[in-house]
Order: C-alpha cells, then sequence, then structure tokens
C-alpha cells in the first residue's frame, strides 16, 4: 500500500505537461481539464486511446466544458500554453525540438496508434527535465516506457492513483516501471498540476502525495 510522503523540492520551470489515458479517459479528462484556467501557463500534449476511425468528438465536447483551449493536434503547429493538443486519431503524436508538433502513421507501438509511448519519448527528448508525465486509467501498460525516460531525463512523474481508475492496468503499470515521484486521486490531480506549473500561487488544496512501496 502506498505510504504518504513530503514531498521533495520542485523544480518551477516546467514547460509541457504530456499526458497519456486510455480506458475510462472521457470521465479523466472531464475532471481534469474544465479545472485548468485559460492562463494556465504550458501547453498539454495528450493521447487517449480510441477507435481509428473516431473524429474529432473528444477535442469538440472538452472543448465546450474547459477554459483552457482544448482542440487535435495538427502537423506543424506550435505547442502553446494554455492549449491541450489531442493526438487525432490513427495517427502518433510528437514534439519536434522547435516545439513544433508531428503526426505519424508508422506502425503501432503496444498495439495502439497513438501510443502514449511516443508521444512520453519524444517530449523527453524535447522538453528534458522541465516535462510533467501524467498517466490516468487505462487497460494496457503503455506509457510505462515513456514514463521510465521521462524519469531518466530529470522529468517529473504524475500517475493516477489505481484506486480511483475505472482501469488500474496502466497506472499499476508505470508505478512498477519506475520510481513515480506523485501517486495522486484523480480529484486532486488538477490542483496538484496547476501549483507545480505555477509555484508563486497559493496552494489551498488539500493535495496528499505518495509514492510507490511495491
Amino acid at each position: 500500500m502506498a505510504q504518504h510522503h513530503t514531498p521533495h523540492p520542485q523544480k518551477t520551470h516546467y514547460q509541457a505537461i504530456a499526458m497519456g489515458v486510455s480506458f475510462g479517459g472521457l470521465h479523466s479528462l472531464q475532471t481534469i481539464l474544465p479545472k485548468l484556467p485559460a492562463t494556465f501557463p504550458v501547453p498539454i500534449m495528450a493521447v487517449q486511446h480510441h477507435d481509428p476511425n473516431g473524429d474529432d468528438f473528444l477535442a469538440r465536447h472538452l472543448n465546450s466544458l474547459c477554459a483552457v483551449r482544448v482542440k487535435v493536434a495538427e502537423e506543424k503547429e506550435t505547442a502553446t500554453a494554455g492549449t491541450v493538443y489531442l493526438a487525432p486519431a490513427n495517427y502518433h503524436l510528437l514534439v519536434e525540438d522547435d516545439h513544433t508538433l508531428s503526426l505519424s502513421s508508422d506502425e503501432k507501438v503496444n498495439f495502439s496508434r497513438p501510443s502514449i509511448d511516443v508521444l512520453f519519448e519524444s517530449c523527453a527528448d524535447v522538453y528534458g527535465e522541465s516535462l510533467i508525465g501524467v498517466i490516468l486509467t487505462g487497460a494496457n501498460s503503455d506509457g510505462s516506457k515513456g514514463m521510465q525516460m521521462i524519469k531518466e531525463v530529470g522529468g517529473l512523474s504524475v500517475v493516477q492513483d489505481p484506486q480511483t481508475a475505472e482501469a488500474a492496468t496502466m497506472p499499476e503499470s508505470a508505478i512498477a516501471a519506475t520510481e513515480i515521484d506523485h501517486i495522486l486521486p484523480l480529484t486532486e490531480i488538477a490542483a496538484f498540476l496547476l501549483t507545480i506549473v505555477n509555484p508563486a500561487a497559493k496552494n489551498t488544496s488539500k493535495t496528499n502525495t505518495s509514492c510507490d512501496t511495491l
């Protein structure tokens, strides 16, 4: 069972968030993203596993609920603060050195396209220790290798507490793969992200952080 601990001092220069979610993702994203303000100071690149023939419903639905802008990522657009970029159906989402987005139809990774691992590894290459990786609910292990890479380059790792996930496999796999900095209930992730990307803001939440003890 996870134990609560006092978090170590955090960096104050995070530049981007990479987020991965699969089964149960609609509920998770609806819980987190509407709590972020339009002035959220970093971009969020996200992979939600979905049907390869899917449309842009998820982006349009979330955008209608959120102050941040939510859209389907487009080739060569620049990742900007206050925007959530969702990988389009049947394309991997990557980030280039100049912080522009790139789409790829390369083969599936972990039986998935888009793949969370592909996004995480790409973001780790570009942002290094300035990246926050977030793994949410899901029924497979996609994202575990990418989270390992985020940790290797000095980035921050955040995983949804498996007990609060609709499908625990993905967060459990990430926890088993590498040392996770913060394991949080779904309802506390938004407040944590707000605090960590804007440390000057007064934190009025009662967010608990925990580390894996498996």
